[in-house]
């Protein structure tokens, strides 16, 4: 899970991940048609985004096509994020503000 964070941590692979959400299945040449990075720093980032397994490729004849693999953002969620829901937000917010105003009172 570290090389996931560690892949999501950069700006400029976000944007890639954004590109394949929208299109999924991009060639190398696709990603470089909007990008403002150069084909070598997209490569780079590429590479990166698949040794965290968020990008799997396909080949198909001599092209290479970029998909966004949604199972290690899942696992990201489910591990860490799905307990910070709004509900359990909320509680914890009324419970600072009980806290805060009982501190005030004292």
């Amino acid at each position: 899970m570290e090389e996931v964070f560690k892949a999501l941590a950069d700006k400029q692979r976000i944007q890639l991940l954004d590109s394949l959400n929208a299109n999924n299945g991009q060639t190398l040449s696709a990603l470089c048609e909007n990008a403002t990075m150069s084909r070598q720093a997209i490569t780079r980032h590429l590479s990166v985004l698949e040794r965290a397994n968020l990008v799997v490729t396909v080949w198909v004849g001599r092209e290479k096509f970029h998909y966004i693999n949604p199972i290690p953002i899942q696992q990201v969620y489910d591990r860490w994020l799905k307990n910070f829901d709004s509900k359990h937000l909320e509680t914890l917010l009324q419970l600072k503000e009980n806290l805060e105003s009982k501190n005030n009172k004292l």
